[in-house]
């Protein structure tokens, strides 16, 4: 007979996942994990701006694909707000970064490498990515 034993300890879920910065060492940043109601505060958040850019990819014009790359900005302005819980170990003009500012005066590397990971943490394809 086989007894079936449940553990006295609770499984723990941790809504945040930390990671060391491969562009930059000695930074490291956490990251909200998704959840059904992240999910749905993140697909309203880049709603609009993701029809938006689909239409001016499929314009030929400079003008539309200057467009789309600021689009594509924004969204990932979008991700980084919703995902990014926090960065450690760097200090942009004297202050530790939020969102905005890593996204507006901070290492461009560093800000591609978080957004990258938010992605993949969303479980998102490799199309999808790229937006």
């Amino acid at each position: 007979m086989r007894l079936l034993l449940r553990s006295l300890k609770p499984m723990e879920y941790r809504s945040r996942v930390r990671c060391e910065a491969a562009s930059i060492p000695g930074v490291s940043y956490s990251l909200n994990r998704m959840s059904l109601g992240r999910r749905i505060e993140l697909a309203e958040s880049i709603r609009d701006l993701a029809v938006a850019l689909e239409y001016s990819r499929a314009g030929e014009t400079a003008r539309e694909q200057v467009e789309a790359a600021v689009l594509s900005a924004k969204i990932d302005q979008a991700y980084l707000r919703w995902g990014l819980a926090g960065v450690s170990g760097l200090l942009i003009d004297g202050q530790p970064p939020t969102a905005d500012t890593l996204f507006e005066r901070g290492p461009e590397d560093l800000l591609r490498e978080i957004v990258d990971r938010i992605k993949c943490e969303c479980g998102l394809t490799d199309d999808e990515r790229k937006n």
